[in-house]
């Protein structure tokens, strides 16, 4: 059975964005966004230069604020505070990781819910919890988007989520939750992993272990999305063994070209939510 429908996310992607170009063009004040880089890994290069093509496609004002690997978390903290009393910044996202001398957890609170354009602040995540509109973490919230747009029913299914991180996983299983699917989220404590990914209707890997889903873990006619990415010298992998699980699936994510676009568009969205965001808060 090979009549799977491959989930295009360069194509949604491009559809996100031009959205958010026609809404911006019409806006008197353009959105701004800020991203702060320390240090200069090269992985992290890479994905800032697709968020300043994505602003500049978009019409956003955007600023790159590199600082050097030796900078203290206090410095960063200082900057942030900076930015967050800026009338005119609408997104702050600091670029992880953050090298180790640096407190992860407290620079990004540090950045106002309102301008988190991250979804990574403990007071977004708390909004999520309880299902109420907030700034949502950017690759869950690409999961969603492309579940979406695919017209794929996520209510009354059974999805299940591999991987608990805070920046996926968990905040993935409470949208899926929220949107009335019924969630099983696995991690690397499970005993039995494959008897919960065989029951699942939609399966979503994001643990970063490359061709760690295989065809025997996979239930016929599934939707599989793979949020994995391992980068190696025959270049980038996901999660999931394509080759072999893709002819078992109704719909699958391939890596590169799935998720990953999704994760920079959907920071272009949240963009301009925080722009609304805090144009009520003036008012």
């Amino acid at each position: 059975m090979d009549n799977y429908m491959i989930i295009d996310g360069k194509e949604i992607k491009k559809q996100v964005l031009d959205e958010l170009k026609e809404e911006v063009s019409k806006l008197e004040i353009k959105p701004s966004l800020v991203v702060i880089q320390v240090g200069d890994n090269d992985a992290s290069n890479v994905y800032i230069k697709q968020k300043a093509k994505m602003a500049d496609y978009v019409g956003y004002d955007y600023k790159h604020i590199k600082l050097s690997e030796d900078i203290t978390t206090e410095e960063v903290i200082e900057i942030i505070d900076g930015l967050n009393n800026d009338k005119k910044i609408n997104g702050v996202m600091v670029q992880m990781p953050l090298p180790n001398h640096i407190d992860t957890e407290i620079v990004q609170n540090a950045v106002i819910p309102s301008k988190d354009v991250d979804g990574l602040s403990d007071f977004n995540a708390g909004l999520l919890f309880h299902n109420k509109d907030a700034l949502y973490s950017c690759t869950p919230y690409g999961v969603m988007e492309l579940l979406k747009r695919y017209k794929i029913q996520v209510e009354g299914r059974h999805v299940v989520v591999v991987g608990r991180s805070n920046l996926v996983g968990k905040p993935m299983s409470m949208m899926l939750t929220n949107a009335g699917a019924t969630v099983t989220l696995c991690h690397s404590k499970t005993v039995d992993l494959s008897k919960y990914t065989k029951d699942a209707d939609i399966l979503i890997s994001c643990v970063g272990k490359a061709n760690f889903i295989t065809a025997d873990m996979v239930k016929e006619d599934s939707v599989v999305i793979d949020v994995g990415i391992t980068r190696s010298e025959s270049g980038l992998c996901g999660d999931v063994k394509f080759d072999e699980v893709a002819s078992k699936t109704k719909y699958i994510t391939p890596v590169p070209g799935g998720v990953g676009p999704m994760t920079v568009a959907m920071l272009g969205s949240n963009v301009l939510k925080a722009y609304y965001i805090q144009q009520k808060e003036k008012l």
